[in-house]
């Protein structure tokens, strides 16, 4: 969700609870401006929150000319002082499987396993010791599996050049109402994973500068999105129920689209059995 646009956007997003006072949105608001500009970010996004046990983290998303590159990520307890998370890697993201229940509000937290697989047990334990890993790992892998798993764009919003590379799409002017209906209208803004399966048949049809990613009809299980038109059918809100919190806004007609996470950073294991 755009930084600049920010107080407008959360308007549209508060019918699934997506809600900050006015006071903290106004701070939050300069606050990622400034922050665009220490960094020297192309733009910054506002990500969202994940409410802790004892605080709340507020995430932030740095991002360069390619917009398909690896994002800077931040977090703040206070909307006014960042740090940076490193980058992710797999073996955080294992990690962080291993463990439930909520997060503590405290970067430097340490968590101990309580269970883990078989089979990851062994490489775990290599060097004899109980593993640990802090809450800020965590949170840096919980951000990277949401983004994976439900982090979307409008088809069309973005290109991408023959080189590889994915930038803005200037001549969008956003879906039409019917299109905007359609979960087949949305991408995964993640590496392609069901494309890749396609047949040169199937492929056909597709434009490479536009439909180079997944689409959101396929995914598993099905029903694990909602859509709603909402103030008037002038909005089209998407709602993911695998993690719940994350709301996805587009206006038809308009450039005007985002997503926002407020959650808990755990993932609905329920799903399977609520469809």
């Amino acid at each position: 969700m755009e930084a600049s646009s920010l107080p407008a956007a959360l308007e549209l997003v508060v019918g699934g609870g997506a809600g900050l006072s006015p006071e903290k949105r106004a701070v939050l608001r300069a606050s990622l401006l400034l922050l665009q500009r220490d960094y020297r970010f192309e733009r910054v996004w506002f990500w969202g929150c994940i409410q802790g046990v004892r605080g709340t983290y507020y995430i932030a998303e740095g991002l360069g000319p390619d917009r398909a590159a690896p994002r800077s990520r931040l977090y703040s307890l206070n909307c006014v002082e960042w740090s940076l998370l490193p980058p992710v890697t797999a073996e955080m993201v294992v990690q962080a499987e291993q463990l439930k229940g909520r997060f503590q509000g405290d970067p430097s937290f340490e968590y101990k396993y309580t269970e883990i697989k078989e089979e990851d047990a062994e490489r775990l334990f290599e060097d004899g010791k109980e593993p640990m890993i802090k809450e800020e790992a965590r949170l840096v892998a919980t951000i990277e599996q949401i983004d994976k798993a439900v982090g979307i764009i409008p088809r069309g919003a973005f290109l991408k050049t023959p080189r590889g590379s994915v930038h803005e799409n200037r001549n969008f002017e956003g879906l039409s109402l019917a299109e905007a209906k359609k979960l087949s209208s949305y991408f995964h803004f993640t590496v392609p994973v069901n494309l890749k399966n396609k047949t040169l048949l199937e492929k056909a049809d597709l434009d490479p500068s536009t439909d180079f990613l997944d689409s959101l009809e396929h995914d598993i299980p099905p029903g694990s999105w909602t859509v709603q038109l909402e103030k008037g059918s002038t909005v089209v809100v998407l709602r993911s129920l695998l993690w719940l919190g994350l709301t996805f806004y587009h206006i038809p007609m308009t450039k005007q689209y985002g997503y926002i996470y407020f959650g808990t950073g755990e993932k609905n294991f329920d799903l399977p059995f609520m469809l």
